[in-house]
């Protein structure tokens, strides 16, 4: 009973918005199945992602700890005086009868805790709430409370430097706020999970699940020291994880105190042991896990690898990073929305007009007209609304917009109508709800408008903007390091160049393609061919990169040092591809960040930056895998082609729509690249392509260029 085999550590929150980024819901995960720190919208969804995680424990015969950063008790005697029992799981069952948390994270915390304050005397215990919520028995300030005869902290609390009091609702560190949803959720849990979980102090932690509640600060040292996380959250929930891992649980759950104040006020997983748990973390500045060193290596006998098995593999062995941030929506163009945005109100909030015209009942009609109706003093406004009623059989004066007041379901076209001011007339027969929009006709109010991993444009900030959505969470860019490398390299076009000297054209195209694709560019210079040299940088590709493209030296020549140096350093995969041009790349790891090592020939470096970068960066990005849309077209060029190997023919369509191919195939021809619009797809297999016959044409705008 000494060791977990799987660690969950559970940051909770009590946001009533769905909220991802600092100061949300964390589950860090330790033990055989590790995983970067998840960050999850709503209580509800971490629910379900529980039930799943002791599902799979309980499949494999595993024991799981799950700690959450709440209190599961209350200071001695609240349990007693609310339910009758001096039991904190018997306040667990009374919440779980009263309170409600729905999908989105809307509760009704703050009046089930004015209904607890309620039944005690005096002011309290419970305090703290927003100013809009008006509740008279829940006092705003602490200050304000008396004559409840309870204490402000737990024996445990007194141990742990900076708790807060678990009577606390509102602004930083509201504790009590967490714990009055999270004793709701989780005595369901224990409910569902009856025969095979227990909630530790309250019961003896001998079965396969033990619930447990923990603090966070417990190893701030080392979360101070992290780096690579997301944010403080993402630290905390890891690290925490991985120390109760590895640490003597037998030492941790020996709680020093008496059996009745363990039952109803519960205990801290690791208070009093923060120098044990700082022990089981030897290295302060853990980072999130990163790819397995063996993550690009292709099966054995694999020499010639296929374009679409090279994409297989790639797209196995990448994963989305997991750091997101909160940005104001409109600065999020260009960006991946980490979780799906839902609607704070309806487009449009309310039924109006679509035209300029008149509004009336068309209940109030009777025939096929034509029709006369007076019309009510004023008039109806986008942004004016008009306050009264319209009468049955009386018409008003409304506008593009405006919202059709009450009495009013139908309108007719300004240009169908003649009126004098005082009436209006026109023909018919109109057909009910004529020119009016619904409320929520476009999206509803709650609705779910956009999917994470979409890349959100400006129609998409129009979209969020028009529904109240004022913040997104996002994935923060995705770092692209570009490094180019060779002695005959020059990274500045006024240099004069030797007759053995070129320019670097590589670095400023990939750059610019990574810029293009939303990506934050690092331009990592360009090196000799000296082994230090590239190391250094390819150090600081690590340090300040989520992923290294280089050009040139990626084959195995005698100064392919970075080829060498990968091989040796990075656990590298020299994949040779069937692909032409840009038969070699490498794939490697220089810790832990993925080295795309790309040909040097522009053609063949910008060809393969398109068919495997492309994906690969979209999926680290956090958009998913991309497959490129392309479409059939005629060819206007001959060519007869071997099978082996699947070529990309730099292309641009005539005037008649048909594709024509640049005049040479040479990968070093660069003037192709500005020539071409797109790319001519050819299968792997041999072809005979004449004027006129269908091929599979790929303009650059389908890989977003």
């Amino acid at each position: 009973m000494s060791r977990f085999e799987r660690v969950l550590v559970v940051d909770w929150s009590a946001n009533s918005t769905p909220k991802l980024g600092a100061d949300s819901i964390w589950i860090g995960r330790a033990g055989k199945h590790p995983q970067p720190p998840e960050n999850i919208a709503t209580r509800a969804a971490t629910m379900d992602v529980l039930r799943g995680e002791i599902g799979a424990a309980l499949a494999a015969g595993e024991r799981l700890l799950i700690a959450f950063d709440i209190g599961f008790g209350f200071p001695r005697g609240f349990a007693e005086h609310l339910t009758g029992r001096a039991e904190a799981l018997a306040v667990w069952d009374w919440l779980a009868d009263r309170i409600e948390d729905d999908a989105q994270n809307r509760n009704n915390r703050f009046e089930v805790a004015a209904a607890i304050n309620r039944r005690f005397p005096g002011i309290g215990p419970f305090w703290g709430r927003p100013n809009t919520r008006d509740l008279a028995d829940l006092p705003a300030k602490g200050n304000a409370r008396e004559g409840h005869g309870l204490e402000e902290l737990r024996a445990t609390e007194a141990i742990c430097s900076g708790a807060h009091p678990m009577w606390k609702l509102y602004t930083t560190g509201s504790v009590g706020s967490q714990s009055l949803l999270a004793q709701a959720h989780l005595a369901r849990l224990r409910a569902e999970f009856a025969e095979v979980l227990r909630v530790w102090p309250m019961e003896a932690p001998d079965r396969l699940v033990v619930l447990a509640e923990t603090y966070l600060s417990l190893i701030d040292p080392a979360v101070k020291a992290a780096r690579g996380y997301a944010c403080k959250d993402a630290a905390q929930v890891d690290l925490l994880a991985r120390a109760f891992h590895r640490a003597d649980m037998a030492q941790l759950m020996a709680a020093p105190a008496a059996p009745e104040i363990l039952r109803e006020e519960g205990w801290i997983l690791g208070a009093g042991h923060d120098a044990a748990l700082l022990a089981n973390l030897p290295d302060p500045a853990l980072t999130p896990p990163r790819l397995r060193n063996d993550c690009f290596a292709m099966p054995q006998g694999v020499d010639w690898v296929p374009v679409d098995l090279a994409l297989e593999r790639l797209r196995a062995a990448l994963h989305p990073l997991t750091r997101m941030e909160e940005v104001a929506t409109h600065q999020a163009g260009g960006r991946v929305l980490a979780a799906p945005l839902h609607a704070r109100r309806a487009n449009p909030p309310a039924a109006n007009s679509a035209v300029d015209g008149y509004g009336f009942a068309h209940a109030s009609l009777a025939g096929d007209g034509p029709y006369t109706l007076p019309l009510v003093t004023g008039r109806a406004a986008a942004g004016q609304p008009f306050a009264g009623t319209v009468p049955a059989g009386q018409a008003i004066r409304v506008l593009t917009g405006a919202i059709l007041p009450a009495g009013v379901d139908t309108v007719v076209l300004e240009e169908d109508c003649a009126s004098d001011g005082a009436r209006v007339a026109f023909d018919g027969p109109v057909k009910p709800r004529a020119n009016t929009r619904k409320a929520g006709e476009d999206v509803g109010a709650d609705a779910a408008f956009l999917p994470a991993g979409r890349v959100l444009t400006p129609a998409d900030l129009a979209l969020a903007s028009a529904l109240g959505v004022g913040r997104v969470a996002v994935h923060e860019r995705l770092r692209v390091g570009v490094l180019s490398t060779g002695d005959e390299l020059l990274s500045d076009p006024e240099t004069e160049a030797l007759p053995h000297q070129i320019y670097d054209a590589n670095r400023p195209m990939l750059l610019e393609i990574a810029r293009r694709w939303g990506y934050a560019p690092v331009d990592l210079g360009q090196c000799k061919d000296d082994p230090a040299q590239i190391t250094a940088a390819l150090d600081r590709g690590a340090q300040d990169c989520d992923v290294i493209l280089t050009s040139g030296g990626a084959s195995a020549g005698d100064e392919d040092h970075v080829s060498r140096l990968l091989r040796e350093q990075g656990n590298l995969s020299s994949w040779r591809i069937a692909l032409k041009p840009g038969r070699p790349l490498a794939l490697a790891l220089w810790q832990g960040v993925p080295v795309l090592g790309l040909p040097g020939n522009p053609v063949a470096a910008l060809v393969c930056t398109l068919i495997f970068g492309r994906p690969a960066l979209s999926l680290m990005a956090g958009s998913g895998w991309y497959n490129p849309q392309g479409f059939l077209v005629e060819a206007a060029f001959s060519k007869r082609k071997k099978a082996g190997r699947r070529e990309y023919l730099r292309a641009r369509l005539d005037t008649e729509g048909r594709a024509e191919v640049f005049r040479s195939e040479g990968s070093g021809r660069i003037s192709g690249l500005s020539w071409a619009e797109g790319l001519v797809e050819l299968p792997d297999g041999a072809a005979s392509i004449e004027p006129g016959i269908m091929v599979r044409y790929l303009p650059f705008t389908s890989f977003g260029l």
